[in-house]
């Protein structure tokens, strides 16, 4: 962090800024957040990067602004309309590309009414490449190696080559799955059927919703925004993917010639 802070300050020096506009907080004195948490007027906003335990705790006790997520309880929801090839590549990118990212699939929603050919090979997919899936009978059922979910699955950030997964009746099944289990962060829809994809693009209320594309996509960098600095699940002022302009607010400038208002 020291070396961090160094670098920053280069910057800062070379950009004609003060370099103590950077400072590092020691580490491990919890009694500093706490002033930080509390300190209204002098810290604009609070940008928690860390373990559930740190964003929890900023997220409770700060009085000054927070852009932060909490979760990624990700889905992807495979629509009967899916392409199989790309339903089945987007499955295991979403979630094995790199288990521990705030985008992981975490679960995976299958329309019960798609080919039944499709639903075994998601879970072979999946399994064959070293993921564990978790569901109920009826997954269990396609998949001899799928073990048994637990009241809390569906509402788990494995962050590890384990994934949720369940039947849902339809896109409109799959929106009410997401309201109640996700957590706003990323959720996808692999389907052929533009109606149906608008359909969830529109419902979903997550920060970044995709259609036929993984959710390992989850990034500034992959946007375009550049450098991210979180990725803000909450709805006011910055919201998804975070980059610099994300961390600027507005000034409304009025030049007049002496308008008076009637």
């Amino acid at each position: 962090n020291s070396v961090l802070l160094e670098c920053v300050a280069t910057g800062l020096r070379s950009a004609g800024l003060p370099a103590a506009a950077a400072q590092l907080v020691p580490a491990g004195d919890r009694a500093l957040v706490g002033a930080m948490l509390a300190a209204q007027g002098l810290i604009d906003v609070i940008i928690p990067r860390g373990g559930k335990a740190l964003v929890a705790r900023v997220a409770a006790e700060a009085r000054v602004p927070v852009l932060a997520h909490l979760d990624g309880i990700n889905h992807v929801y495979i629509d009967a309309s899916a392409d199989p090839v790309k339903a089945i590549a987007i499955a295991v990118n979403s979630k094995l590309r790199r288990t521990a990212v705030c985008g992981a699939m975490e679960t995976l929603l299958i329309d019960r009414a798609a080919p039944p050919a499709l639903q075994r090979a998601l879970i072979a997919a999946l399994a064959d490449a070293g993921c564990e899936v978790r569901g109920d009978a009826t997954i269990r059922a396609l998949d001899a190696r799928a073990a048994p979910a637990t009241e809390v699955s569906f509402d788990t950030e494995y962050l590890d080559a384990i994934a949720s997964a369940a039947f849902v009746d339809g896109v409109e099944g799959a929106i009410a799955h997401i309201a109640r289990h996700g957590s706003a962060h990323t959720d996808a829809i692999v389907a052929e059927n533009a109606a149906t994809a608008e359909r969830f693009l529109a419902a979903v209320d997550s920060a970044i919703v995709l259609w036929n594309a993984s959710t390992q996509f989850a990034d500034g960098g992959e946007f375009g925004f550049g450098a991210e600095i979180g990725i803000a699940t909450g709805r006011l002022h910055a919201r998804g993917p975070v980059a610099l302009e994300g961390l600027t607010t507005y000034k409304t400038l009025v030049r007049g010639n002496g308008q008076i208002r009637p």
